[in-house]
């Protein structure tokens, strides 16, 4: 089974590596987080370096179909976020 990493997680990390209040980690960790979610809403890309881009992709309508009743429906154009790893990221991984 694997573990998920949180926001409380990330937030631990920073309390424990610099030293500051557990409210401290926790506020900077919903700062990060609320910059990245209104740079996206704008439709800006999000690049953290040696990790990946965090992009909003336009999908347009299309028609779909349902797997279990096999009926078509038409699903709304919509934007979706979509997440590109780096190289150093996927090369990291790969070699662990």
């Amino acid at each position: 089974m694997s573990e998920t990493l949180t926001r409380a997680d990330l937030s631990e990390a920073i309390y424990s590596e610099i030293g500051i209040s557990k409210v401290e980690s926790s506020q900077i960790v919903d700062q990060i987080f609320e910059e990245m979610i209104l740079e996206l809403i704008d439709g800006k890309s999000v690049k953290l370096s040696s990790f990946g881009s965090f992009m909003v992709r336009q999908k347009n309508e299309r028609i779909g179909r349902n797997p279990k009743t096999k009926e078509e429906a038409v699903i709304d154009a919509r934007r979706v976020v979509v997440f590109r790893a780096s190289k150093e990221l996927k090369n990291k991984i790969i070699n662990e």
